[in-house]
């Protein structure tokens, strides 16, 4: 079956239109219902991955996704509130964002975002990369808000995590859908020893960074799984950067790629057998 490709430039082309549809879309949200938050529409994906010399020390380390957030489309302020509150009951280690907190209006969520991103609580740090909305929207300003809600951001940098000698290492690109990723850069930075963990919004690029030897795990979104999953058919909405790894474990080469469905939705609010996704990694000494 030839897959729909549903992802072009339109954002870019017509910046005002995507906006004045947002906020039509949103208002008539706001008075047919009254959008609340049930734990119950997230569904926790528990997912085991066995690391390569990984350090003891780091046996069982819980890392938690969240991806596609799109706040201000079906995701509400108050949607997300409740999302990090979940988060933090899993009793993370870390907690990795992979990109596109916003869709195509920043202003009308700015302050409730960094609210919210302030309030994750793992026991180490929070980490993100960037996607391709996020650039859409202005970098500098999601990058700003990162900053003061304590997020390290990774794109085409590098956060090592110590456990005495014992290093985990933490990579992420920028959007590869808009040329903003530079592996080579990560790749300079990045130390010979310690396994590695990429962060990389757009899940295709799993063949590039697998091919380099050095990451255990790529995780990704920007799918949203395609929002349809059809029994036997499979991800039947596809597009750019998510043509092979629509949703779920792959292994590719010595990688495993994970893509999640993410929290949130673009374009149409809707889904079909594809909920919304929380993604806990429990990273496991290989043997």
């Amino acid at each position: 079956m030839q897959k729909i490709n549903n992802m072009n430039n339109d954002e870019l082309k017509y910046p005002r239109l995507r906006k004045s549809m947002q906020r039509g879309m949103t208002n008539w949200r706001n008075k047919l219902f009254k959008p609340e938050f049930k734990p119950e529409d997230f569904h926790l994906e528990y997912i085991e991955v066995n690391v390569p010399d990984l350090d003891p020390v780091f046996e069982n380390y819980r890392i938690i996704n969240i991806s596609d957030i799109h706040l201000g489309q079906w995701i509400t302020p108050k949607h997300l509130k409740g999302l990090i509150g979940l988060v933090n009951k899993q009793n993370p280690d870390m907690v990795v964002l992979t990109g596109d907190f916003v869709s195509y209006i920043f202003e009308d969520v700015a302050s409730e975002l960094l609210e919210s991103l302030k309030e994750l609580k793992p026991k180490d740090l929070s980490i993100a990369t960037l996607g391709n909305h996020d650039h859409w929207v202005g970098a500098d300003k999601i990058r700003d808000v990162l900053r003061k809600s304590g997020v390290v951001d990774v794109s085409n940098d590098v956060c090592t995590l110590r456990r005495g000698n014992a290093k985990l290492h933490i990579a992420g690109v920028d959007s590869v859908m808009l040329d903003k990723h530079r592996l080579d850069i990560v790749m300079e930075k990045l130390q010979e020893d310690g396994p590695a963990i990429l962060l990389a919004h757009e899940p295709d690029f799993a063949d590039i960074s697998s091919n380099t030897g050095r990451f255990s795990l790529q995780i990704s979104g920007h799918s949203h799984g395609g929002q349809f999953i059809i029994p036997g058919l499979g991800t039947i909405v596809r597009g750019r950067h998510f043509l092979k790894y629509p949703h779920g474990k792959y292994q590719v080469n010595d990688m495993v790629q994970y893509t999640s469905r993410g929290v949130g939705t673009n374009v149409f609010w809707f889904r079909i057998n594809c909920d919304p996704e929380i993604t806990v990694f429990t990273l496991k000494v290989a043997s």
